[in-house]
């Protein structure tokens, strides 16, 4: 890059964010947005993150195993920001991460990038798999030629984060636990808005080559201290009984069944527990102007935020999501069946018969059934089906339909149900309707459960076989009746 282009790019401030779908990326896309940043955000599916951004906001596609996608995307970018890891590649993850971090440091260079900021993660010695491959790509892009910033951190404790969702759900459904050797491994939590304060801070910084910086919250606990603080939190009793020997594979297996973590990736997550993952460097607390809140600190703030519809971005939104299994769709702790389905009428039409739903027109699909879910509810103390509605067309926010309370409403576009039936857990359905510029409409269905312990669990499992085909059902006849 010439001088003039340098300085170009410094006055404009481009800024390329890759893993904007992502966990931490999808949070720090909103801080860059807020800040007045000018972003390009690099996505593999940029129909999805386009719903995403903000309106000065750029989307591009582009794949880092495919170099010919990134160097359109670097043109005129001052700072980078590296957000990216394949836990989830079909391929042996360690290998796409050192490719893609290969070829990203080449087109970098080529481009005359003047910053990169990196997030990889803590851990010295004897590495896990996973641990080893976020270190070697922190490596690459430090000795690539193009100044670069690696932050490492520990687990990341944040409402939505995969560690967090890994905690709440063992402790929420498990009264009594036998915990491995793992969960007595140190490490040192840090909270996502601090690991976003220090991303934020390092687009300050002007690195002459690399740096690197090791990042944390002031405590140095273990998981099972970090469990304990949470049931506490909580106001949770739980019997925790230590066993010497659980291997990784059993470990993620059980991982997978009572929490919201794949146990594919809750075997890479256990491998990497087992490394002691703390902070040995402590420059990062001379170089920038955070100062971490406690582990304590970091949970109450994630279970404030909790009980947000959806949590500002999981985990689970770039790739896991995606990894559908018998029972739904996990988005952190919650299960999702969503559906959608395209009709040829415009919005206002295709929402007639969503606004008409329940009360004497009833649910449109199985109705021997869902009189028979209001007959139980009505059995353990519920509301039933014999509520209604107080209009058989009109919607207004805390309306009752039914055993379903609205709890969100915009005319012509959505409506959003919280179930108020018995149900060991928290329910909501919800509906909405997009124009897909064709002259049509795109209806969406959406029926989310928050399980509360194995009863939970149990629950939405067991019911369904019910669920999927009265769902799918329910959404043909919507789609038929927004034709007529």
């Amino acid at each position: 890059m010439t001088d003039t282009r340098r300085r170009y790019a410094r006055l404009i401030g481009l800024i390329l964010l890759t893993g904007a779908t992502g966990y931490v990326g999808g949070r720090l896309l909103r801080e860059l947005e807020s800040r007045g940043k000018r972003v390009r955000c690099l996505s593999r599916r940029p129909d999805v993150l386009a719903a995403r951004v903000g309106p000065g906001t750029e989307v591009v596609p582009g794949d880092l195993l495919r170099p010919e996608t990134i160097s359109a995307a670097l043109d005129g970018v001052e700072t980078v920001y590296y957000l990216v890891h394949a836990m989830g590649s079909t391929r042996a993850f360690e290998e796409a991460d050192r490719s893609a971090a290969e070829m990203f440091a080449d087109a970098a260079r080529t481009a005359g990038v003047c910053r990169v900021i990196y997030l990889g993660g803590l851990g010295r010695g004897e590495l896990s798999l996973h641990l080893a491959s976020r270190q070697e790509v922190g490596r690459i892009l430090r000795e690539s030629g193009v100044p670069t910033i690696e932050l490492r951190a520990s687990i990341v404790i944040g409402s939505g984060s995969a560690s967090f969702e890994m905690i709440r759900g063992l402790v929420d459904r498990l009264p009594v636990m036998v915990t491995p050797r793992w969960v007595r491994t140190r490490t040192q939590p840090i909270a996502i808005e601090d690991v976003l304060a220090y991303l934020l801070a390092a687009l300050e910084r002007d690195p002459e080559d690399g740096e690197l910086y090791e990042i944390g919250g002031p405590d140095r606990v273990s998981y099972l201290e970090l469990m304990r603080e949470y049931a506490r939190q909580r106001g949770l009793r739980r019997l925790m009984i230590p066993v010497p020997v659980l291997s990784p594979r059993l470990s993620s297996l059980w991982l997978g069944l009572v929490t919201p973590v794949y146990a594919g990736i809750g075997r890479k997550l256990v491998d990497s527990l087992r490394t002691e993952t703390v902070v040995h460097d402590r420059r990062a607390l001379t170089v920038f102007a955070v100062r971490p809140r406690r582990a304590d600190e970091a949970i109450a703030r994630a279970l404030a935020n909790e009980d947000l519809e959806f949590s500002e971005t999981r985990w689970s939104d770039e790739a896991f999501a995606e990894q559908a299994s018998f029972g739904g769709v996990r988005h952190g702790s919650r299960l999702v069946d969503s559906r959608s389905q395209r009709v040829a009428s415009p919005p206002d039409a295709a929402f007639a018969p969503i606004q008409r739903i329940g009360g004497t027109a009833g649910w449109y699909y199985a109705a021997p059934l869902w009189r028979l879910r209001g007959f139980f509810d009505l059995v353990v103390g519920g509301p039933g089906l014999r509520r209604g509605r107080r209009d058989p067309v009109g919607i207004r926010v805390g309306d009752t339909v039914d055993f379903w309370r609205v709890e969100a409403y915009e005319p012509g576009r959505l409506l959003r149900l919280r179930a108020e039936m018995k149900v060991p857990g928290r329910a909501w359905l919800q509906f909405e309707v997009e124009p897909d510029g064709r002259g049509g409409s795109t209806i969406s269905q959406t029926a989310e459960f928050d399980p509360a312990g194995l009863a939970g669990l149990l629950y939405w499992y067991a019911l369904w076989p019910f669920h999927g085909a009265i769902f799918a059902g329910m959404l043909r006849r919507v789609a038929r009746l927004a034709a007529c």
